[in-house]
């Protein structure tokens, strides 16, 4: 197969169908594979792609992609850098409590947000964004190694389908990648 290949969803597929394909994918992507860097950069591309070829509201995702927790923080204020992303430029350091991003690493659970107007501390690192969903990656014995953090340009973008299927992808992510 060819890597690129791996980005190819049909049109046709149900969402659960087209989330079930990206984990598939990434398990081939990551194997052999365990460099944080490269998984999450490749996990990205698929996820973008994934959400593009679903009908609306998941064609409307306008960032895909990763935090990753700050080694250089202090212990006492960790917070979290930007990592591999597809979409617009966005926030680089977020601290941990602070915004959708930072409650869900500071929390350890996942904030499916459908208006993020009304998330208190909401950081609006693109305005076009309206509703987001954030998974904690937690490895067990280190706490919160990164987040996934998706946006959607309209309300609601997100479902419990979106959550069930992101904390399974969290939790691959977790155990197939060797983490700082």
């Amino acid at each position: 197969m060819v890597h690129a290949d791996a980005t190819n969803f049909s049109p046709h597929l149900t969402k659960p169908e087209a989330y079930q394909q990206l984990l598939d994918e990434a398990e081939g992507l990551c194997y052999e594979q365990r460099n944080w860097v490269c998984n999450l950069s490749n996990t990205s591309s698929l996820l973008w792609h994934l959400y593009h070829s679903l009908p609306g509201p998941s064609s409307n995702v306008n960032w895909a992609g990763f935090y990753v927790y700050d080694h250089t923080s202090l212990p006492s204020k960790p917070r979290l850098i930007l990592g591999p992303f597809q979409g617009k430029v966005a926030c680089q350091i977020i601290n941990f409590g602070r915004g959708v991003c930072g409650t869900a690493a500071a929390t350890q659970t996942t904030q499916l947000v459908p208006d993020v107007e009304q998330f208190p501390g909401h950081i609006a690192c693109d305005s076009s964004s309206k509703s987001e969903i954030v998974v904690p990656i937690v490895v067990q014995g280190k706490g919160v190694v990164g987040i996934i953090d998706i946006d959607c340009t309209v309300e609601n973008g997100f479902d419990e389908v979106d959550k069930e299927y992101l904390e399974k992808l969290a939790d691959f992510l977790a155990k197939s990648s060797d983490w700082p």
